[in-house]
């Protein structure tokens, strides 16, 4: 999910701007999320996640804690996004694998320099149109997976809000914890300050989490730290 997240904001950020480049870059990123989506299981897993969170929120009309209003317009769009994805037919992607020409861009994409203007010219042809007729295009291109977009939204946000953030320090760039029944998490969250030129490497399984802190220098190899690293860990669960 996180995966589609990142290149579902990649291809909207690229199809908003006009040079060809960038057009360029959005269709690679719309092929990738092709790739990602076409998985069978995604949108029954979504579905069916939509669907826990919906009878657990609904749960919660009846506690004078919570703001009915605030509570009504996520259901909404709880049901709005389930909605969308049940009225989506066939595969996800599916409108990328009927497309010819889309498909010959595709595999000319996964051979370095394989889209040159004398390999496809008809893709060259596309990328010196009219930038609105390209952004039209890849909108229209894109619109299929805006319901994966809404649900995935949906999903990441109650599982990042549903986390538990504790101040930890890592002594010598290195920080362990032995994780127990009440530790299990399904996304960890590691925040540093942006003044830190540090890079968290994080590794962990059901016994155990370990987080290093390596020295950042795109010239040198990366190193653990040597000195006390102040940061936020969050377990989050759905």
């Amino acid at each position: 999910m996180m995966r589609l997240e990142d290149l579902l904001q990649r291809a909207r950020y690229f199809s908003s701007k006009s040079e060809p480049s960038d057009h360029h870059a959005a269709l690679n990123a719309m092929f990738e999320i092709g790739e990602i989506a076409s998985r069978a299981d995604l949108k029954s897993d979504l579905l069916q996640e939509l669907e826990r969170q919906r009878q657990q929120l609904s749960a919660l009309r009846q506690n004078p804690q919570v703001a009915a209003e605030t509570l009504d317009e996520f259901l909404s769009d709880i049901v709005n996004a389930a909605g969308d994805l049940h009225a989506q037919a066939g595969r996800i992607g599916h409108h990328i694998r009927e497309n010819e020409w889309l498909m010959t861009i595709k595999q000319r994409m996964g051979i370095p320099g394989g889209v040159c203007e004398f390999d496809l010219p008809s893709f060259h042809y596309w990328l010196n149109l009219d930038a609105g007729q390209r952004q039209h295009d890849l909108q229209m291109w894109l619109a299929p997976f805006l319901p994966i977009d809404e649900a995935l939204g949906i999903v990441l946000r109650v599982l990042r809000d549903g986390g538990r953030t504790s101040r930890q320090v890592a002594y010598n760039g290195l920080f362990q914890l032995m994780l127990s029944a009440n530790k299990v998490a399904q996304l960890l969250r590691v925040t540093v300050g942006r003044d830190l030129p540090f890079v968290p490497e994080i590794s962990a399984n059901r016994y155990a989490l370990n987080v290093r802190f390596l020295g950042y220098d795109i010239h040198e190899r990366p190193r653990q730290i040597e000195q006390d690293v102040e940061f936020d860990l969050t377990f989050c669960n759905l």
